[in-house]
């Protein structure tokens, strides 16, 4: 190795060099095409003959060819590399650059790059917050020694390719996310006969779109599910785990009419197939006669009961552990009757829980701000009374069910 060259004229060229890969053109770029341009520019800037850029999977335990130049063939095969083992693998287990100067079967795993007759290979890894997240590499197709100048550059293009790489997965992840939430989560649930039903979907202020939902259905009995329940995390994954678990407590609820059943299968599920996921879910399921309700509470907020002309109140129920807790959690149903015109709101933690108060005082201005109405004037009640001119710092969901009075009756 070389050392590198710290005069004013080496400075002030190698600034020159690497504006010319990361100048502001490239901000307007896609992230598909940011990634094609940097790889070229990066060619270019170390006069090197491939480049390529390989992302850390979710597992943390593979590489993922993102994106290439002259070696296209990787992200077309998605070529994937295990962490620890080969170039690209020890460079994202020891976070730290690696040069070959003779390329072999007994020195890379990839076999693009010995099909290539890519001679020498020098790579760094892509961080971001302190976390290796990818690779970049480059290639000659004669043999170099790389300097200490040329790792130092391709170092540089890769912290900065890490942070617009990550800024615009960060764009990508929430559009998804909030795009998931909206096909899962509609603005006013599926009507109902017999039933008044409104709902709300607000993303968090500090974490954005999570895994809170709610879900309202007819089932072929003539009884009605009702759920309320939140995914523990945000972003794309909890919203993901959520839809995932959405989908399973709906399939179950066909198969038996008794909640806390219901809920132990879908536990079984989180258990055997959400690994290390923990959700807090409501189900209720009302009768055809729309006046018993039988409840099942795996660890989330009590449900708040109101009856025409009477003041709302928590339903006394002992929730069961949480989804995803405890093997073989035990559950239990309890039944609580509807009158006419009764009501049941539904809400995550979100709307009641804040740092400078606490969980108690939250529901408690919640209940004492909520009466039996239209389901619409309930759930802007509740949002108006716990958010006023503040915002959330979880994501929130409420749902708001009133038994439909007589066509004849007012408010």
């Amino acid at each position: 190795m070389t050392d590198v060259d710290i005069s004013p004229v080496g400075a002030g060229e190698t600034l020159r060099r690497l504006q010319a890969v990361t100048d502001a053109a490239l901000s307007q770029l896609g992230l598909e095409d940011l990634l094609a341009e940097l790889l070229e520019r990066t060619r270019d800037l170390l006069h090197a003959d491939t480049a390529a850029i390989l992302m850390l999977d979710p597992t943390g335990e593979e590489l993922v060819a993102t994106a290439a130049s002259g070696l296209e063939q990787e992200v077309r095969q998605g070529v994937r590399l295990p962490v620890g083992r080969g170039f690209a693998g020890r460079i994202a287990a020891e976070g730290t650059p690696y040069a070959i100067e003779h390329v072999d079967h007994t020195n890379v795993l990839n076999p693009i790059l010995l099909a290539k007759r890519v001679a020498s290979v020098l790579g760094v890894p892509m961080i971001n917050r302190g976390d290796v997240v990818g690779v970049l590499h480059i290639g000659t197709l004669t043999p170099r020694q790389f300097t200490q100048h040329d790792i130092e550059l391709l170092q540089l293009v890769a912290d900065r390719a890490s942070l617009a790489t990550q800024a615009r997965l960060s764009r990508l992840d929430r559009a998804a996310t909030v795009a998931l939430q909206h096909s899962l989560l509609p603005a006013r649930p599926r009507a109902v006969p017999g039933l008044d039903i409104a709902a709300r979907y607000v993303p968090g202020a500090e974490v954005g779109v999570g895994g809170d939902w709610y879900d309202l259905f007819a089932l072929p009995s003539g009884h009605v599910g009702i759920v309320i329940g939140d995914v523990a995390g945000s972003g794309l994954h909890a919203a993901v785990v959520m839809g995932r678990i959405r989908s399973a407590l709906r399939a179950y609820a066909l198969e038996t009419g008794d909640p806390a059943e219901v809920l132990t299968r879908l536990d079984r599920k989180v258990q055997h197939f959400e690994l290390g996921a923990v959700a807090t879910v409501l189900y209720a399921v009302l009768d055809p006669n729309r006046t018993t309700l039988t409840i099942s509470n795996a660890g989330h907020l009590p449900p708040i009961i109101a009856q025409p002309d009477q003041p709302a109140h928590l339903l006394k129920i002992d929730p069961d552990l949480p989804l995803g807790a405890y093997d073989n959690a035990d559950r239990h149903s309890t039944h609580t009757r509807l009158d006419v015109g009764g009501c049941l709101f539904l809400y995550t933690d979100g709307l009641v829980e804040r740092r400078d108060r606490p969980l108690a005082e939250g529901i408690t201005t919640l209940v004492t701000s909520l009466r039996c109405g239209s389901a619409d004037t309930m759930c802007a009640t509740a949002m108006a009374a716990l958010l006023q001119d503040s915002s959330a710092n979880d994501d929130i969901a409420v749902l708001a069910v009133r038994v439909s009075p007589p066509a004849d009756a007012v408010d």
